[in-house]
């Protein structure tokens, strides 16, 4: 006897707009979303998104839901970059006022880039055999988000060290949400691509990537609840470095008249 998911299609997106909507709350109680503002936005729009995503599954025409479904995908691909560029520029907030200007528009190049060589190897992923053209270029685009933000996880954590970052700082506490619900959406779609299996079972491995969207979400409502540590200086060694490969004849001026970490620091 089949398994009915009706409940379930309904009950996980309804916990999901409840889990997203704590998450803002601890956004605003710790005034985190001042420093994360395009973090706090993607966490609406997840929010409004599932809502809608409900409603329109059962008052809507199915052509009407394709529609909105495109525009989902497409709007959540690029919160989803905003928000990896908003994480790489904050890891550099104890120096960012010495970079030069161009520092912001490198980071987003370099991102993008990172993209477009992920591109080929995310085409190479299956797709589920009845999507439509269409359906194929969007699934594309969010398995190539998918990685990309499996990749900035795996920098950040390795990198923790050099950039100053620990378990304890918001930056590394998003990217770990956001990298171990995008681990689970790719294991679940090679799973898909290499098994034969009934249609149960892939539904049920497709609720367990929801499944997991929801302990990243349980996983930021702890983080955010708890304060944040003071975040630590770079290294003399790092702060040289950095200002080096940003900033050129300034960066070298700075770094023979003093590195920022050795002047007062302003209140915030």
């Amino acid at each position: 006897m089949a398994f009915d998911f009706t409940w379930v299609d309904t009950a996980v997106p309804c916990a999901s707009a409840a889990g997203e909507a704590i998450v803002l709350v601890a956004l605003s109680r710790q005034n985190s979303w001042r420093k994360l503002p395009m973090f706090t936005l993607y966490v609406l729009w997840g929010m409004i998104s599932d809502l809608a995503n409900l409603y329109i599954q059962k008052s809507v025409s199915t052509s009407f839901y394709e529609k909105y479904f495109n525009f989902e995908v497409v709007t959540d691909a690029a919160l989803q970059f905003t928000v990896l560029v908003e994480l790489a520029w904050s890891v550099l907030k104890p120096i960012r006022k010495s970079l030069p200007r161009a520092t912001l528009p490198v980071l987003i190049v370099l991102i993008a880039g990172a993209g477009l060589i992920i591109w080929p190897i995310a085409a190479k992923m299956p797709p589920p055999t009845d999507l439509k053209p269409d359906g194929l270029l969007l699934f594309h685009l969010d398995e190539t988000f998918a990685i990309l933000r499996v990749v900035c996880f795996i920098l950040m954590a390795s990198l923790s060290q050099v950039l100053s970052i620990g378990w304890k700082d918001r930056e590394l506490q998003v990217a770990t949400g956001l990298g171990f619900y995008a681990i689970v959406k790719i294991l679940v779609i090679l799973f898909h691509s290499h098994q034969q299996a009934k249609e149960d079972l892939y539904h049920w491995l497709d609720i367990s990537v929801s499944v997991s969207y929801l302990c990243t979400l349980a996983y930021w409502v702890f983080s955010f609840v708890t304060k944040e540590q003071e975040r630590k200086e770079f290294s003399p060694q790092m702060q040289h470095l950095l200002l080096q490969l940003g900033g050129g004849a300034r960066a070298g001026r700075i770094a023979l008249t003093g590195l920022p970490s050795e002047r007062p620091r302003k209140k915030d």
